[in-house]
């Protein structure tokens, strides 16, 4: 069965198989009716089937007479950054995020630099059928223009960054193990790297655009890279995905620092510099809740999903959120996940500790996250879901996204994948032992669904 992800998080399928070029231009056509006159700022994360994709995008948004800015191999941050920079309407990043080689994406974003919310989201969709009848004539074709300066414009705005001190950086000369995993990173991580005056160890940076292994940034992905973070003596180890919007750190031991632990300790330092409020999603660890609470501040929750997040922080004016996947979110620089600000954030953050990466995680709150995924072949998610509210409507439930149940010593996610035909169970607990053995009772349980 052809696979294809329509959500709040874009269009994602597998090119051959779902993502065919006539559902890339019905899509873009009611993208381009959404947004309406003007211009929208194209990138890609580099990978195969990029260009392919981009020459489709760019086609159809001609048709129906928008300009296009094609900034070329980007993160997806620095399409968000330059949809205000250059004034445009809107923006699209061509970019499966995390998914394997075979998939690819669209990322929609509005005139503000953000992604579609989940109201612009259902309205775009609602003109999908109509949009393919109407397009421009031949004297009100758009216009198609290449900005090359749109990562330098990007770098320039992380490095302005409110409370980090360039030069104490500089001066500190961290050794960094960077893997890019072949991705957009290669062609802007170590360019910012580089300014902070870190000496870099490249690990898949190459720009071939071909993923060496699976891209998702989880420790069991990153065993070649933890290693090579202690063979080469470095101070930190950074590795982002393919369109650089999450970041996950590992310790000088070459050990995990823990995806959830980005958001926490970025959360930790902000709030420790400006009081205010942060937003998470509500997959994200405790530790983020704790850490604020030790500063005097306050932590909401949002559904999953960056525009979900981004639309609960407009909402109560916080100054930074983020994701549990190694997702930083900072608005001063820009309104989504931006993986070369939570770099220059970590970085600050351990110069003014003055410890190693793993003392830094030590101070940490602890606790443990394990992460289960079953495939849906074809079982309704959402029928699964109710089930298991009824099972355990005793307990302090929220079904806001998905299915969470709070209890004391440990919670539990049950939710359908925005980018991936999958149901997730999330686990967290005091624990490593306690974690895994839940995670394996609820995943036995919601296999009797099955």
């Amino acid at each position: 069965m052809p696979t294809l992800m329509v959500s709040v998080s874009g269009i994602r399928g597998i090119i051959g198989d779902g993502l065919f070029p006539q559902e890339i231009l019905k899509y873009t056509s009611a993208f381009a009716d959404f947004s309406g006159n003007g211009k929208i700022i194209i990138g890609t994360d580099g990978r195969i089937s990029g260009d392919m994709v981009k020459n489709l995008v760019i086609g159809s948004l001609l048709a129906k007479g928008n300009d296009v800015i094609d900034i070329g191999i980007v993160p997806t941050p620095t399409v968000l950054f330059n949809i205000k920079n250059l004034k445009a309407v809107g923006g699209i990043q061509i970019s499966a995020s995390h998914n394997p080689n075979e998939w690819n994406a669209l990322k929609l974003m509005n005139k503000n630099g953000e992604f579609l919310s989940p109201e612009e989201n259902k309205l775009m969709l609602s003109n999908l059928n109509s949009s393919s009848a109407k397009y421009s004539s031949w004297n009100k074709l758009g216009k198609l223009s290449v900005y090359s300066k749109g990562l330098e414009d990007h770098i320039a705005a992380v490095l302005k960054t409110p409370f980090i001190n360039i030069r104490k950086i500089r001066n500190r000369r961290f050794r960094v193990l960077l893997d890019c995993v072949n991705g957009a990173g290669a062609y802007s991580m170590p360019v910012l790297l580089k300014k902070l005056g870190c000496d870099v160890i490249e690990f898949n940076c190459e720009k071939t655009g071909i993923f060496p292994r699976l891209p998702e940034p989880i420790p069991q992905n990153l065993k070649s890279t933890m290693k090579a973070v202690k063979k080469f003596n470095a101070d930190i180890g950074i590795v982002v995905d393919p369109d650089v919007d999450r970041l996950v750190l590992i310790t000088e031991k070459g050990e995990p620092f823990g995806e959830e632990n980005t958001i926490t300790q970025a959360i930790k330092f902000y709030l420790s510099k400006q009081k205010g409020i942060a937003v998470i999603n509500l997959s994200t660890s405790r530790s983020a809740e704790d850490v604020a609470k030790e500063l005097g501040s306050v932590v909401y929750r949002s559904s999953v999903g960056e525009a979900n997040v981004v639309k609960k922080m407009k909402e109560v004016k916080a100054i930074i959120g983020g994701e549990g996947s190694g997702g930083v979110i900072l608005p001063a620089v820009n309104f989504g996940r931006d993986a070369l600000v939570g770099t220059i954030i970590m970085l600050q953050h351990l110069l003014e500790f003055g410890g190693t990466m793993s003392e830094l995680k030590n101070i940490l709150p602890k606790y443990f996250i394990v992460k289960k995924k079953i495939e849906l072949g074809k079982a309704n998610p959402d029928t699964i879901i109710k089930n298991l509210q009824k099972k355990y409507s005793s307990g302090k439930v929220n079904t806001e996204d998905g299915l969470r149940i709070d209890f004391d010593d440990h919670w539990v996610q049950f939710r359908k994948s925005n980018t991936e035909p999958i149901i997730r169970c999330t686990v967290e607990a005091k624990n490593k032992k306690s974690a895994e053995s839940l995670a394996e009772k609820y995943l036995a349980e919601l296999k009797r669904y099955f």
